[in-house]
């Protein structure tokens, strides 16, 4: 075949080619809020259905004004003295409506934890927040709390997670080495951790919002740079150390990848296998370089580890798009979606480009080489400081993006981002409607115990329903900034028994988790999962 000739029949083919991508792709996106008058830098959903979200109030002005004439009075701020604007908001998911909070002091790069008793405990943040302890309980008035000096050591890009005792650990931060808890028992203090020291290269870090699991032996998977250790931090002690991730780059901040511990499965078993994906993220010397403008490609690589093997090794694989500052969002189903963040650059102002629009799915129970799947697009780019958060409708909360030192809306490549958009994956296309279920009862639980067996009606219109296709899971909501999302935890009961009732209503059982370190105590929300499509979710209280 001739040049010419090849060239027109590419050309023809290249509307099939289009046509294909795009039925490949799938997920949908709708805009929220244009403006919820604040950039959303830090989002924690509640058991009210309230999702909190804040920002930092060092940088002047925001767009929302505070009620009836509120003011924030703090002497110590770097740009106003008095500010009587919002730097943090209450989302209302179910009525898409938001009010103004109180913050007095900077929570610029915090960290925090729901407590067992739902209350959101948020630790830390800039200049005269580095030692907060700030605390928000979900009511329809309810606004901030503040504990000056809660902490025993300044903390800033520290990471937290909630233990199986109730209490909160904080991990590292800016020059901190060590760690605390919350509350503290019986004295403010810090215990140190030389592996924090170890991870830090000097004048970059990459060792910030270190990535924390609650491993199903009740020590702490910490990861930070390029490596990780599993801590025994009842005894300071740690009781294993893992390989470097194959290549050794870099993936906690500022090259910013991200991590999920992978779902929880086979609860019954004797010996539980716990995983950890890492992905994404920025190679060496990115960092330095987008100081200087030059941006170089991110990560396009996942890293995998089963934490639980004698003998633990790095499996990897490559994903569809590179991507760093992106977030790994657990889906109901067990899936696992990546989204926002850039494709080129590191994490800090002014220095990422190239906006990834795609989300990705990962399955994480397929082959390898089958597991990714680019999803459709959105429209606005989700750079530094974007967040993200499972809802308990199915979809996926997406906010913030403002890589300024200030609000900057114009004369911009990203420009701040104040706007709100949710993420609906293809399980809640129209077209799955006959295999989702619909939890008729109950419709909360605000008691259950560990290693008890408890029923879930459920109504599923068509498709044939058997214990191989149906599975109750269990989702903890996690506190997201920075591309990590802390606590956040999937366990899949399975189901015991399924029991056809006539009329497509059926009784599902479902065994809860045996112990506080498989899922620490508080409110989770519980889905039924059928032919990979899941139901809404229903509050729960495990205690």
């Amino acid at each position: 075949m001739s040049t010419p000739t090849f060239i027109f029949s590419l050309l023809l083919l290249l509307p099939l080619l289009f046509v294909s991508l795009a039925s490949a792709a799938n997920g949908s996106w709708q805009l929220l809020q244009k403006s919820i008058g604040i950039s959303a830098m830090h989002m924690q959903l509640l058991r009210n259905d309230r999702v909190i979200m804040f920002d930092r109030t060092d940088f002047g002005p925001s767009n929302l004004k505070l009620p009836g004439g509120k003011c924030r009075n703090d002497p110590a701020d770097t740009a106003l003295k008095v500010d009587c604007t919002a730097h943090s908001v209450e989302y209302d998911v179910l009525a898409n409506k938001f009010r103004a909070l109180t913050v007095q002091t900077d929570v610029w790069c915090s960290s925090g934890s729901v407590m067992p008793d739902g209350n959101l405990v948020q630790t830390g943040g800039f200049n005269d927040g580095e030692r907060r302890v700030r605390v928000f309980s979900p009511c329809r008035t309810c606004d901030w709390t503040e504990i000056p000096n809660g902490l025993a050591a300044k903390r800033w890009y520290a990471s937290n997670h909630l233990l199986p005792d109730g209490r909160q650990i904080v991990v590292g931060g800016r020059g901190q080495f060590n760690y605390e808890f919350i509350p503290k028992i019986p004295v403010a203090n810090t215990i140190n951790l030389p592996f924090l020291s170890e991870t830090n290269d000097k004048g970059i870090e990459n060792n910030l919002y270190p990535f924390v699991f609650l491993n199903v032996d009740g020590n702490l998977f910490i990861f930070a740079n390029n490596r990780a250790i599993l801590l025994d931090y009842v005894n300071n002690k740690v009781v294993k150390t893992y390989p470097t991730i194959p290549g050794g780059e870099p993936r906690s901040y500022p090259s910013t990848g991200s991590a999920v511990l992978l779902p929880l499965k086979n609860l019954k078993a004797s010996a539980i296998q716990a995983e950890v994906l890492v992905c994404g993220g920025a190679p060496k010397g990115a960092y330095l370089q987008s100081l200087k403008g030059v941006f170089m490609k991110a990560l396009d690589t996942c890293a995998r580890i089963t934490i639980t093997d004698p003998n633990p090794k790095w499996v990897m694989e490559t994903m569809p798009l590179a991507r760093v500052m992106g977030d790994m969002i657990l889906l109901p189903n067990g899936n696992v979606l990546l989204i926002n963040g850039a494709g080129s650059g590191s994490a800090g102002w002014e220095q990422g480009r190239n906006p990834v629009l795609s989300p990705v799915l990962y399955r994480p129970n397929n082959v390898i080489g089958s597991r990714f799947e680019t999803q459709n697009p959105t429209t606005i780019p989700r750079m530094y400081h974007s967040t993200a958060t499972l809802l308990r409708d199915g979809r996926v909360l997406v906010g913030g993006s403002n890589p300024h030192a200030f609000y900057n809306f114009t004369g911009v490549l990203f420009p701040t981002e104040l706007s709100l958009q949710a993420f609906s994956p293809a399980y809640l296309d129209a077209k799955f409607k006959n295999l989702r279920p619909t939890i008729v009862a109950p419709k909360s639980m605000s008691g259950i115990r560990y290693r008890k067996k408890y029923t879930f009606q459920v109504t599923i219109p068509g498709g044939k329903v058997d214990g191989n296709s149906i599975s109750v899971t269990m989702f903890r909501p996690a506190f997201n900034t920075h591309s990590f999302s802390m606590n956040q935890r999937l366990l899949v009961l399975g189901n015991d028994k399924v029991t056809a009732l006539g009329n497509s209503v059926y009784n599902i059982d479902a065994t809860t988790p045996r112990s506080g370190n498989l899922a620490p105590a508080g409110f989770y929300l519980l889905f039924v999962v059928h032919q990979d499509i899941p139901s809404q979710g229903i509050w729960v209280k495990l205690s």
